[in-house]
Formats: structure tokens, sequence, C-alpha cells
């Protein structure tokens, strides 16, 4: 089969997929169809077919050279930190995809594999690295820097100048005040109110300190 340059390969099939789906359906992307784990148990994912597991995707590349990460971040992110390398070894392009209905300001800059979902807004000066979800709704204010790996939820604001490193989870509408810093690989759960910088790997919850107001 020749390779299709307009088409790309999702790799995970559950419910991050889904979303991510309607990102690129909505930019005009053509999808090739998914590959998921073995005993994954569908055969389609709205409408885009199960075409096999990892171990297809040495075949796959020759068909379809661009691919996105479309497995979910919570707990950890290391299980697409390792499809990340692994998907790059094959030598499958991993481009950055936003979403129409999204503003990511010109001034702005993205890492390869991330995807900007509907109406995140990633604003002027603010760097985001490579393979991180910026969830629906989301805001990256100016000047702000988020690390490779990272997962901005639903609703979430990192104001101007905030600065997140790799592997950070921030949930569903957390908000991070400006020009603090947010340590490697740290949670923040949803609603949370980050007031104060976190050392590498903090785990912000209800039951923990929020910083001083």
């Amino acid at each position: 089969m020749t390779p299709d340059p307009e088409a790309i390969l999702l790799v995970g099939g559950g419910g991050h997929c889904r979303s991510v789906i309607d990102v690129l359906e909505a930019a005009g992307w053509r999808i090739r169809g998914v590959v998921d784990r073995p005993g994954c148990g569908f055969s389609d994912v709205l409408g885009h077919p199960l075409l096999g597991t990892d171990e297809d995707l040495p075949r796959l590349v020759r068909e379809c050279p661009n691919a996105l990460l479309t497995i979910g971040q919570v707990a950890s992110p290391e299980p697409r930190r390792w499809l990340a390398e692994r998907l790059k070894e094959l030598g499958f392009t991993l481009p950055a995809v936003v979403s129409p209905l999204a503003r990511v300001s010109p001034h702005a800059s993205l890492g390869e594999g991330t995807v900007v979902h509907h109406f995140a807004v990633v604003n002027a000066g603010a760097t985001v690295g490579a393979h991180c979800i910026v969830n629906t709704r989301a805001l990256i204010e100016h000047d702000a820097h988020v690390g490779d790996f990272c997962h901005i939820s639903t609703g979430a604001v990192l104001n101007g100048g905030t600065r997140v490193g790799e592997g950070c989870f921030i949930g569903s509408g957390a908000v991070c005040r400006d020009n603090i810093s947010i340590g490697a690989g740290c949670f923040v759960g949803m609603g949370e109110k980050v007031l104060a910088p976190l050392s590498p790997g903090t785990r912000l919850t209800p039951t923990t300190c929020r910083g001083p107001s």
C-alpha cells in the first residue's frame, strides 16, 4: 500500500481516543484506524477500524507515517512516554494537532504529538512541550511553560508565567496562580487552587495543604 501522508494512526482506543477523534475530524485529518492492546474487545472506535496491536506498528508505519498517542494520562505519564519512544524508534511522524475551535497564539509553541482540544486557549509567549494533552476549555496563559507529557485537564487554568514540569497532571477546574513553579511529576486534583510552588512529585488533593492564600 502506498503511504498516505494525509492520514494518521491512533494508538490507544479508549475514552480519550474518542475525544481526540472529534478534534481530528474537525481539523480535517483522515484517520487510518486505531491500534490497541490484544483482547481490547472492540472492532472500531466511532467508525474507525481496529487495525491491530502494538506488534503491527512496524507494518503500519509503511502504510501511514503519521501517528498520535490517544491513551489518556492521569496516574502516570509513563505509558505515554514508553509508546512515544517506540513510535519514534519505528520512524513515525508525530504531529501536533489543534482543534479549529481552539485558539493557539502564533506567538506560542507546541511540541510534537501535543493535542489542543476544543475551546482551549494557549496564549502569547506560552510553550507547551511534546505529547501533552491540553483538554477541552483549558487555559494556558501568556508566558506559561508546560513540560513534556503533561495533561492539562478540562477547564484547568495556568495563569501567566506558570511553569509546569514534565509529566504533571493538572485536574479539571484546577487554577494555578501566576508565576509559580510546579515540579516534575506533580498531581493537582480536580478543582484545587495552586497558590504556592510545588516540589517535584507533590500530590495536591483536598486533604493536602494548598499553600498560603
